[in-house]
């Protein structure tokens, strides 16, 4: 391993696997976490040259009179155009990579953590050391995400999770896997993890 910079350890699964979760766990642990969907999020408001990027592609409506991301408007033109999401996606991912670059950058932990729901998907795993992959039941997913979002349906959930390569896929690309069920302790899968990264 390369002591000269903390361990880059990205983490992912599925919508509504439960990354958060263990996340507040490797933070309470003393972990660093690069939340890359937030941090999106934050950056498309606030980054200038992104802005002008996205202004450029999606209309002047993108924003709002405040500057803030007209998210309803985005969504609107990107949602179900597979053509569009790839757009949208050639513009923020590189944004975020930067970001994440300059973040771990600072960071003085043995191991920091990138956490995002497309790492496989767009590849940003093969600028990772290792990859934990948070693996939960179908079912139970969209039960969770049902109740946290009331604002989507079963419908929406099922074009997100389409989107997503499936959780036995990443399972094989990831090098650890935790199990989010009903009836696995999570926090233990984390020490494990926790011990064999530092």
């Amino acid at each position: 391993m390369n002591n000269s910079r903390p361990i880059r350890v990205g983490i992912t699964g599925g919508i509504g696997s439960g990354k958060s979760t263990v996340c507040r766990v490797f933070k309470i642990l003393g972990i660093p976490v690069y939340a890359a969907d937030d941090r999106a999020k934050w950056l498309m408001s606030n980054d200038s040259d992104l802005k002008l990027q996205l202004t450029e592609s999606f209309g002047p409506g993108t924003f709002l009179q405040d500057g803030t991301l007209n998210r309803a408007f985005l969504a609107q033109k990107v949602f179900s155009d597979p053509e569009r999401v790839k757009m949208i996606n050639a513009l923020v991912h590189p944004a975020v990579g930067n970001d994440f670059k300059s973040w771990a950058e600072k960071q003085t932990a043995p191991y920091l953590l990138k956490e995002a729901a497309l790492l496989f998907e767009t590849n940003a795993y093969k600028e990772l050391d290792k990859v934990i992959n948070v693996s939960s039941p179908l079912k139970i997913r969209m039960a969770r995400i049902l109740m946290r979002d009331p604002h989507r349906d079963e419908n929406q959930v099922n074009q997100i999770i389409n989107q997503q390569l499936p959780d036995e896929k990443k399972n094989e690309l990831a090098d650890f896997v935790i199990k989010n069920t009903e009836n696995k302790l999570l926090i233990p899968q984390i020490l494990e993890i926790h011990k064999k990264t530092l």
